[in-house]
């Protein structure tokens, strides 16, 4: 976005704001509580380094993301038993909250999050660590699933994710969004995230949140996260296309997009602008969309103009895990769209973040951010 982009594009979060001139170094917008609010599947990350063996034993690509099925139920176990395993908080959309939190610092709970978890070991872990990160997280707990796991299994700086949603898979609208003090906390948010593999879990919570964004002209972002959400999961995803405000994706996610919608283009930039095209509901905001393209520059959607963004370079021997990386570009992106930065700036603060995150193991982070 160009320093001089208007005022009008910008969220209104604060008064004494409006009668600043829009210049990139303007300060950011004074941010309350919850004025970041995340949807999604709480997951405890299990990594470990792997070889091919134990990849082709479970079918598995190098670098993918899957939902695990009965012939992955022995992977869990095996990979606690034959390798070395960290335990990380992650999943997606948690992962990228608390990203953004740690990017802004303070105040605290800027970032609200809302997810199912089991009430058990794992499910205590998850809610020590949104605490830790400062994160208001608002778990709907249930005894019928165990709290969800996600096998991270490293190869080189590649990363194949098998997801076991368990509890995750049990989030029930009317059991949690729905209740007047959970739904209190939607309205006071300013900018809203849920990634697309929240798309089979529950549709119906993520339109009851897009549909508030949209009716009160406020920010409501959304990941394409895997290719299998763009091929199986596209109905659910095209019904809340129309309410997507930012759309993010990798390019093996835009490309597997594009085939599903017949795009009949390869190209990342002309895919990132005729997803930017597809019909919108609130047409006081033009729809953003970004690209990942791993180590290549980003590419960045807006009205008739695409930008590319170089990533920060990075010696691949520095490179530990590339596991966060996407979820860490967002949290950064999201740090600069709640206090109403311009894109480029968002941008900027996303690129910092994954260069952060892929030099340590799982989606995690030093105590403080060294962003200026």
């Amino acid at each position: 976005m160009a320093s001089g982009e208007p005022k009008a594009k910008k969220l209104k979060l604060s008064e004494d704001e409006k009668t600043e001139p829009p210049t990139r170094k303007a300060p950011p917008a004074k941010l309350s509580r919850n004025s970041l609010f995340g949807m999604g599947n709480p997951l405890l990350d299990i990594l470990a380094v792997v070889d091919k063996d134990f990849l082709d034993k479970y079918s598995l690509k190098p670098n993918d993301q899957i939902l695990a099925e009965d012939k992955h139920k022995a992977l869990f176990e095996e990979l606690v038993k034959k390798f070395k395993v960290e335990y990380h908080a992650g999943g997606a959309t948690q992962n990228s909250v608390k990203i953004a939190q740690w990017m802004i610092q303070e105040p605290h709970n800027v970032g609200t999050f809302f997810g199912c978890i089991g009430r058990d070991k794992f499910g205590a872990i998850l809610k020590q660590k949104a605490e830790e990160a400062h994160v208001e997280a608002h778990y709907f707990e249930q005894d019928e699933e165990p709290t969800g796991t996600c096998a991270a299994c490293i190869t080189g700086d590649n990363r194949s994710l098998v997801a076991n949603l368990a509890a995750a898979n049990c989030y029930k609208k009317e059991k949690h969004l729905d209740l007047e003090e959970n739904w209190k906390l939607v309205e006071k948010a300013k900018v809203y995230y849920i990634a697309g593999f929240f798309l089979t879990v529950s549709l119906e919570s993520i339109l009851k949140v897009a549909k508030h964004a949209s009716e009160n002209n406020k920010l409501f972002c959304m990941n394409l996260s895997a290719p299998f959400i763009c091929q199986f999961f596209k109905d659910n995803l095209m019904q809340v296309m129309p309410y997507i405000d930012v759309l993010f994706g990798n390019e093996t996610e835009a490309s597997a997009f594009a085939k599903e919608q017949d795009f009949e283009i390869k190209d990342i930039k002309e895919i990132a602008k005729k997803a930017q095209a597809l019909p919108k509901v609130n047409k006081k905001r033009q729809r953003i969309v970004v690209f990942t393209q791993g180590k290549d520059e980003t590419v960045l959607a807006q009205s008739d103009k695409i930008e590319t963004f170089p990533v920060l370079k990075i010696d691949p021997k520095d490179i530990v895990d590339t596991n966060g990386a996407g979820d860490a570009f967002v949290g950064g992106f999201l740090s600069g769209l709640v206090q109403e930065k311009p894109l480029d700036e968002c941008v900027r603060a996303a690129h910092y973040s994954a260069n952060v995150i892929i030099r340590r193991a799982g989606c995690t982070f030093p105590e403080k951010p060294d962003f200026k």
